[in-house]
């Protein structure tokens, strides 16, 4: 399973994934979600393979809890992972404990023919040789190789349930360190609202909260290393100008709500063409005519309303996206390429990295593409997101090095 023999460096997988509605339909969603995943690892190859998802368990954590277990036991007993005879996870499963579960799940597995593998211990500050498979679920607060924390309320108070946060890891391969952070952001609670500014008042909770981890991970309380935050980020689209761009021909009416009189509904019309109905807004609703604008040539032509990342452009670096919009795809496993009408399209789920992050990726001295940036089953229904996955190699000794201790030094030089 290991990449060829002549390909340099170290093989890496990125994987970022919402699996929320996988515990929908553990028939055929899941079985679906595990094919597709599993083509991927094979295809790519990868030394070490990192698997960030969110929502682990669905919206009811608790009655899923079975379903999460056989998710996790497939993962690591599955005969597609067989040559991966090292792994981590970490469950967020302390569903009882409202001011600290995230329903956040990173999984680590590392490859037979990758030697001296290191993960950072946060509490003792020195690394750890890893060895074997281990699981760890429940309080993660007390687990000392992951730093893990839920977003304050004040951040998002109107949902009084989120579960958003961010869980963090450092690791040492090839002799080169660097943190991976799990996270998920807040989401857009309404279209409504969402149209009515530009930029929405969602975006600048999302600002907030993505600033909050990144001065995080950059304080003074451990040395400062690359990293890559990946994730479902809810970045979506300036809403108010997709929506002027998509219906610049078009008259709009307002629906009020008979009790209140708040906006209950816009209405967008041709002028002509017996004023066909181009587009409904409601709170939970964007049902637009022709959903191939947001499938033709990947939907590039609307990047340009995907902003949310450029405040961050001094602190973080994306590879170019050519992958169509993430999210909000239909649960129905025979639909695997349909929207649902519920939201616009966007961009949701990303893979990011600090600028010296980006300097680890091995670059290609001949026309062979070995960093890949796309989406994962492009065709096939892998519930409402598709997940997303970076693919590259890093040279030996690259970035920053390990601060190893001299005992683990010592073992891994005799």
């Amino acid at each position: 399973m290991a990449g060829k023999a002549a390909a340099p460096g170290t093989g890496i997988l990125l994987v970022t994934a919402n699996v929320g509605t996988l515990f929908d339909d553990t028939e055929n969603l899941q079985k679906n979600w595990l094919r597709e995943f599993y083509q991927t690892v094979h295809a790519q190859k990868p030394q070490f393979l990192s698997l960030h998802c969110q929502e682990v368990g669905g919206k009811n954590y608790e009655a899923s809890m079975a379903h999460v277990d056989k998710l996790v036991k497939d993962l690591l007993s599955s005969d597609a992972m067989k040559e991966y005879n090292r792994a981590r996870v970490y469950l967020d499963e302390n569903y009882k404990s409202q001011e600290n579960f995230t329903a956040l799940g990173s999984f680590y597995f590392l490859h037979e023919s990758l030697k001296n593998v290191y993960q950072y211990d946060f509490k003792a500050k020195k690394y750890r040789k890893v060895t074997g498979k281990e699981i760890y679920s429940d309080t993660l607060e007390s687990t000392p190789m992951l730093e893990k924390e839920k977003f304050p309320q004040e951040f998002f108070p109107e949902s009084k349930s989120s579960r958003k946060g961010f869980i963090r890891t450092r690791w040492c391969i090839t002799d080169c360190a660097f943190d991976l952070v799990n996270i998920h952001l807040f989401h857009d609670a309404s279209n409504l609202i969402a149209w009515e500014s530009s930029p929405s008042s969602y975006s600048g909770i999302r600002q907030k909260a993505l600033s909050y981890v990144l001065n995080s991970i950059t304080d003074h309380r451990f040395e400062k290393v690359p990293y890559f935050v990946f994730g479902d980020f809810n970045f979506r689209l300036d809403l108010k100008l997709v929506v002027e761009t998509l219906c610049a021909k078009t008259t709009m009416q307002t629906v009020h709500a008979t009790d209140s009189g708040t906006v209950d509904k816009l209405i967008f019309r041709e002028s002509e063409n017996d004023r066909k109905v181009v587009l409904q807004i409601e709170k939970k609703l964007f049902d637009y005519f022709n959903q191939e604008v947001f499938r033709d040539n990947n939907g590039t032509a609307l990047l340009e309303f995907d902003k949310e990342l450029s405040v961050f452009k001094d602190r973080l670096y994306e590879l170019d996206i050519t992958f169509p919009p993430s999210y909000p795809y239909s649960e129905d496993s025979s639909q695997g390429k349909q929207y649902m009408n519920t939201r616009c399209p966007a961009w949701c789920d990303r893979i990011l990295m600090s600028h010296s992050a980006k300097e680890l990726l091995l670059k290609s001295e001949n026309d062979e593409r070995i960093v890949i940036y796309d989406s994962i089953g492009p065709n096939i229904c892998m519930g409402d997101h598709k997940p997303v996955f970076l693919s590259f190699r890093i040279a030996a000794g690259a970035g920053k090095r390990c601060q190893l201790n001299e005992k683990i030094y010592r073992e891994t030089t005799l």
